[in-house]
């Protein structure tokens, strides 16, 4: 994992606001320790998640969206090393391997011009780049029987996650997806919006399903290449849950279980689903962070749940006295996965 840049225990200390009486996640949890072949810690250490972030909007820049998801990272790596340790949730159950260095590519993105053909396709390559990272980490954590947690970047990454996972299991997997969008557009070059279906058309996405579709920004093209195979990948709307009331919101999740349990599964998080959440698709209308909270606790709570990403957050587009607060909803999310997954470990 060359292009994996540590995190060091000196690095937990400085995120960590020590408190008398108190004990913080990021007095427990645990780091590769300096001088010890990663590979080799990760396979014998005793946590049972396998942290890192991925802080790049490379993908986001590829799909015309707003910059900003690179911030994910540090944000919630602050909130996290900051949360209680206690009976509830143990930090000592987390190995914070550290981030993707993608400063390379987010060098050779910054001014490139989406409107420009020949920097689109530029883009896309980059993206391609990120994608053989993501893909070489997941496979690792997921060979060495850890449980990845991947934070930040585009929704891109999906991609990676999903073929990665797909590699260390050495079969396919299903995914579900939190989101306003399919991310399963035509396959016009690597971008945020067709994460999942590259997965597909390659063979490592088997089964899909897409939680709560916006109506309003899902193409005629695209419920038309998902009605044709939908017997593998379909969905509800979010107009249908909690607009029309057509569905219930514990019933559609029974659904999307039933359609995927039966394989290991990906649980895809876009922070772009809920409103007023700085991100690269901005949503006045969506489901609500205690609605998302139950989402992941819901299918974090199965043996076939194989790893939780949480994406396209982006704290720098948003108003600078709340930015932690993403960090702080990626932290709640987090450990919403962890505590779910209790009587299963």
């Amino acid at each position: 994992m060359d292009k994996l840049i540590p995190f060091s225990i000196a690095d937990l200390a400085k995120v960590t606001n020590h408190r008398s009486g108190e004990v913080k996640f990021g007095e427990k949890m645990l780091t590769v320790p300096k001088g010890e072949n990663c590979h080799d810690y990760l396979k014998t250490c005793e946590a049972k998640y396998a942290l890192f972030g991925i802080p790049e909007d490379v993908g986001v820049r590829a799909n015309f969206g707003r910059p900003g998801a690179g911030s994910a990272w540090e944000s919630a790596i602050k909130s996290i090393a900051n949360i209680q340790h206690n009976r509830f949730c143990k930090g000592s159950q987390i190995l914070v391997l550290g981030k993707l260095d993608v400063s390379e590519e987010m060098e050779e993105a910054r001014d490139l011009d989406f409107h420009n053909t020949f920097d689109r396709k530029k883009l896309s390559s980059l993206v391609e780049r990120i994608d053989k990272e993501v893909v070489h980490i997941v496979s690792t954590i997921i060979k060495c029987g850890k449980i990845p947690i991947i934070i930040g970047g585009g929704h891109n990454n999906a991609y990676g996650n999903i073929k990665g996972t797909a590699l260390g299991l050495g079969k396919p997997i299903n995914a579900v997806n939190f989101d306003a969008h399919s991310d399963f557009r035509i396959l016009e070059g690597r971008h945020s919006g067709n994460g999942f279906s590259y997965a597909y058309e390659e063979g490592f996405l088997k089964k899909y399903f897409i939680f709560g579709l916006h109506e309003n920004y899902t193409s005629k093209n695209v419920l038309d290449n998902l009605k044709k195979i939908e017997d593998r990948v379909t969905y509800n709307t979010y107009d249908e849950i909690k607009v029309r009331k057509q569905k219930h919101f514990l019933q559609e999740m029974i659904k999307a279980a039933d359609f995927i349990k039966l394989d290991p599964y990906g649980i895809e998080i876009d922070l772009d689903a809920i409103p007023n959440i700085a991100s690269s698709a901005m949503t006045m209308s969506g489901f609500s962070v205690e609605e998302l909270r139950e989402f992941v606790y819901f299918f974090g709570n199965h043996k076939n749940a194989a790893y939780l990403h949480i994406c396209e957050g982006a704290p720098e587009l948003g108003e600078e006295k709340n930015n932690h607060l993403i960090g702080k909803l990626i932290g709640y999310l987090v450990t919403d996965f962890i505590k779910s997954r209790k009587e299963l470990i």
